[in-house]
């Protein structure tokens, strides 16, 4: 049986465990209950009636929050030629290609957001291993694969809070969304932005209940239901 802190257990009893709570009240409860000496993150967490052992029911994409994270966002582009000048004048902290291979099969891995020019994918496959365990490796349909025209857009975006989403082998979703320190109106408006991105990305052989259940919850603290009438009613757009 999994032992939890007395603070989690405090926090526990708190919240109705049966109730499915509207957005709002439940951000509210989520900045209630982290206690932590640190800034927790706040997390959506969502379960998709979705097969991820279908290709055609997979669901992948990025989702722009209003506020961004709470954090400083390093990022590091794999790019050559002119596309190295483009990186660098657009603010990205790490430019470089097969120096920046070398380095990460090293161990180096000091950078929140890896970008990628086309024309480097070869060279960034064989990390693939690496990167792909930390979430990290470019990919066309994150939109971390760009041409060089591209790349101050995508650099800017990933500065500003742009955050990716992935069904995974347990068909959740889960997806950072801000930090319990940030004002309610402000976690709402990235939580509905993350909710919005994913109903769009909704696919075609997506069969019955798209979003079976929804749950938010802080690093340290319990997971808080909600309404998933509400959340499926949400649009930013």
């Amino acid at each position: 049986m999994t032992q939890h802190s007395k603070r989690y257990d405090e926090a526990l009893k708190t919240i109705d465990r049966q109730a499915s709570y509207n957005p709002v009240d439940a951000i509210g409860k989520a900045k209630d209950m982290a206690k932590a000496k640190f800034d927790e993150t706040v997390e959506l967490h969502l379960r998709m009636g979705l097969d991820p052992r279908n290709s055609a029911q997979q669901v992948r994409g990025v989702a722009l929050l209003p506020h961004g994270l709470g954090k400083t966002v390093r990022v590091l582009v794999f790019a050559q030629g002119e596309a190295v000048k483009i990186a660098e004048t657009a603010g990205a902290d790490y430019v470089g290609g097969e120096d920046l291979a070398k380095k990460i099969e090293g161990g180096w891995l000091e950078f929140d957001t890896a970008i990628a020019t086309p024309d480097m994918m070869s060279k960034v496959g064989k990390l693939g291993k690496i990167l792909g365990r930390k979430g990290l490796m470019p990919n066309p349909k994150a939109g971390t694969v760009v041409s060089a025209e591209d790349l101050p857009r995508t650099i800017e975006d990933a500065r500003k809070g742009r955050v990716e989403f992935k069904l995974d082998r347990t068909a959740i979703i889960h997806v950072p969304v801000g930090k319990a320190s940030f004002e309610a109106d402000k976690l709402k408006e990235n939580i509905y932005s993350v909710i919005d991105a994913i109903l769009k990305a909704k696919p075609a052989a997506a069969k019955g209940q798209y979003i079976k259940s929804a749950f938010l919850t802080t690093t340290m603290g319990p997971g808080i239901k909600l309404d998933i009438k509400e959340v499926m009613a949400i649009s930013v757009s």
